[in-house]
């Protein structure tokens, strides 16, 4: 299987890594043909755990490689990857900012960015694919890098990242099906607009790949950025998400053992 992928190009590596993330979206977003409702402890376990991979899979996966290839260079190790950290998040706070979203289980009155008559269930999706861009970009930044032919950029290291978002992706399409579902949207468009929120991961994944194999000097900046992009998504969702209904240690438990299953998965099999 990695003799195969080695053999494509980039890009189209990154588009299969990032079709493989999305698919578990949609498996995730599939639970609703099998059962009726969620444990709300249980649910918010799983937005921890995906916290917590999202968090491990930015250091070890893109911040941790973008200083190691800097080093030896004219500029400080830590420029590129701190200067491509906050300017993710710029980019994903302007997006936040202008997108009209719901953050799940909020009421419609909370609806976040320009005004708009959107149903409720559209904000919700376009909530969830919001996070779904900066996971794809990750991914294609990774695939994109091991054309560098860097150590620090391989593509085993890429293939595992891929693993460790596609492993959170599965409770976003749970937590985007299943509130649907309990608002008495039917089984078949629950699950539709489940899946349809991680359908941003293939584009963005394409983006990036080909972004970084058109310049690899913007390497480390790009993989600084789509970890700032994370990181950003994650404090100012997830985290605070997982820990409305206060399952405070449930979700902190989770996000946890997410950290130590990316941490393991990256330092392990990269």
């Amino acid at each position: 299987m990695t003799d195969f992928l080695f053999n494509l190009h980039p890009v189209v590596q990154a588009l299969l890594a990032t079709l493989f993330t999305w698919a578990l979206t949609a498996i995730g977003a599939s639970v609703v043909f099998f059962i009726k409702g969620m444990s709300r402890k249980l649910l918010d376990t799983m937005l921890g755990f995906a916290a917590g991979v999202m968090i491990a899979a930015s250091y070890w996966s893109l911040l941790a490689p973008a200083i190691e290839m800097s080093k030896g260079k004219e500029l400080p190790a830590w420029f590129p990857s701190v200067t491509g950290f906050l300017l993710g998040t710029i980019f994903l706070r302007g997006i936040d900012k202008i997108l009209p979203h719901l953050h799940l289980g909020s009421p419609i009155a909370e609806v976040e960015g320009i005004k708009t008559s959107w149903q409720r269930s559209t904000l919700l999706v376009l909530a969830i694919t919001l996070h779904n861009i900066p996971e794809g970009l990750a991914v294609g930044v990774a695939f994109g890098g091991t054309a560098a032919g860097l150590p620090s950029a391989t593509l085993a290291g890429a293939i595992v990242l891929a693993v460790g978002i596609g492993l959170q992706n599965l409770p976003e399409g749970i937590a985007v099906s299943m509130p649907l579902r309990s608002d008495g949207m039917s089984r078949l468009k629950s699950f539709w607009y489940g899946q349809l929120s991680g359908m941003v991961e293939p584009v963005a994944g394409i983006i990036g790949a080909a972004a970084v194999t058109v310049s690899l000097g913007m390497l480390p900046y790009a993989m600084g950025f789509a970890a700032g992009a994370m990181i950003f998504v994650t404090v100012e969702e997830l985290i605070p998400e997982s820990q409305r209904y206060g399952n405070t240690d449930l979700a902190t438990f989770g996000a946890m053992v997410g950290f130590a299953v990316m941490m393991v998965l990256d330092v392990g099999f990269s």
